[in-house]
């Protein structure tokens, strides 16, 4: 059974910076694909951003491009989102999630919700001065 949980969400200022954390249960890194996932209240959820398993290659919404970026630790179990320039349109609670396809080409399956089979229970970010 695969537990994912993220850490890292706060109350931060527009231009500021956070780091989220995702510590997954032992070996997932080897085997899933871990997407950032995000959703705003009366929105739909969006998929930010994916690490996949089988060579570390990422994929970035256009929204997040070169202000955010994913990384993993794989002797740590966890996969990290370092956000940068944060915008109040950041604002949301952030998921992490896992899915069984180890490589994702395009972002249209990276970032698709019902691609991904187990989730976190979510951090609250808040950009607001």
């Amino acid at each position: 059974q695969v537990q994912l949980v993220e850490s890292g969400g706060g109350l931060v200022q527009p231009g500021g910076s956070l780091r989220l954390s995702c510590a997954a249960s032992a070996s997932t890194l080897d085997y899933y694909a871990i997407g950032w996932f995000r959703q705003a209240p009366g929105k739909e959820r969006e998929g930010v951003s994916c690490i996949n398993s089988s060579d570390g290659s990422t994929i970035y919404a256009d929204s997040v491009k070169g202000r955010f970026t994913i990384s993993r630790d794989n002797a740590k179990n966890t996969v990290y989102l370092q956000m940068n320039s944060l915008k109040p349109e950041d604002t949301a609670v952030y998921y992490c999630a896992a899915s069984g396809s180890t490589y994702f080409r395009s972002s249209a399956y990276a970032l698709a919700p019902r691609l991904y089979d187990y989730w976190g229970q979510g951090t609250q970010v808040t950009v607001s001065s």
